[in-house]
């Protein structure tokens, strides 16, 4: 197996949401986060980058990532991320209170048989 191929078992396909904050601002950007490995990833946005452009990133279970753009093309990017990660930690559930629903819909009223609202 060569370098290409392995590089391409090593990542991860999945479709989550990350805040991007470039080097020298405080503005976070949404982006979508399209493929994951240990060491970064390929993100998607109308954030414009520049190849070499330091960042952090938030990636979801995980929090804050260092590291700088290593291509782009479109509104497609590459991370090179400073440090390794577990990517298998962002595909886990989001940890409790993280991006949890603001608002919970009511229990629907029992009917009962006749149709009428029963006090439960």
């Amino acid at each position: 197996m060569d370098e290409a191929e392995q590089r391409q078992l090593a990542r991860d396909s999945l479709f989550v949401m990350a805040d991007l904050r470039l080097d020298g601002s405080d503005e976070e950007h949404r982006i979508k986060v399209r493929n994951l490995s240990s060491g970064g990833m390929m993100g998607e946005g109308s954030v414009r980058v520049k190849r070499g452009a330091m960042l952090q990133v938030h990636i979801r279970n995980i929090g804050w990532v260092e590291g700088s753009i290593a291509w782009v093309q479109d509104d497609r990017f590459g991370i090179a991320f400073y440090e390794d990660i577990d990517p298998k930690i962002a595909r886990a559930p989001a940890a409790p209170g993280e991006h949890s629903p603001r608002f919970t819909r009511p229990p629907l009223p029992d009917l009962g048989r006749s149709g009428v609202v029963r006090k439960v």
